[in-house]
């Protein structure tokens, strides 16, 4: 059986999806905890507020972000983001999920280094069963 990760974390303003993901992710036990943020600015303070121990400890394996968001969108977010993704040692697995079909948000986020996928919501089961059994 492959393990669960420990920490998952989702990014994004759009609360139904959020709750349907988090539902998800516990009805099929894809992961262990999820952390859970309205817009980029709430987690990258999260991040930039941990200890070095604390990041050992408290960063996700998974991150699932959205690109439109107020606040801090998830663009710049991944910008701020890159200082902090330096600083963390443990595996980290960053994909962009949006319902944009712009193809030029599909292809600036690939060509962004951090981004390990781009995901068009709805995600289908069997992304998620692909991405977390991959991710440990």
């Amino acid at each position: 059986m492959t393990p669960t990760p420990k920490l998952t974390c989702i990014i994004d303003d759009d609360t139904i999806y959020t709750k349907l993901l988090i539902k998800l992710l516990r009805l099929k036990k894809l992961c262990t905890n999820i952390l859970v943020f309205k817009n980029g600015k709430e987690a990258i303070e999260y991040f930039q507020n941990l200890s070095p121990t604390e990041k050992r400890k408290n960063i996700p394996e998974l991150i699932f972000l959205d690109i439109n968001m107020p606040i801090m969108n998830g663009w710049e977010f991944l910008n701020e983001f890159k200082d902090i993704r330096e600083d963390i040692e443990n595996k980290l697995s960053l994909y962009v999920v949006s319902s944009s079909i712009d193809p030029m948000d599909f292809k600036k986020a690939n060509d962004i280094e951090l981004v390990d996928g781009y995901l068009s919501k709805p995600v289908s089961m069997s992304t998620f069963d692909q991405i977390f059994n991959t991710a440990c």
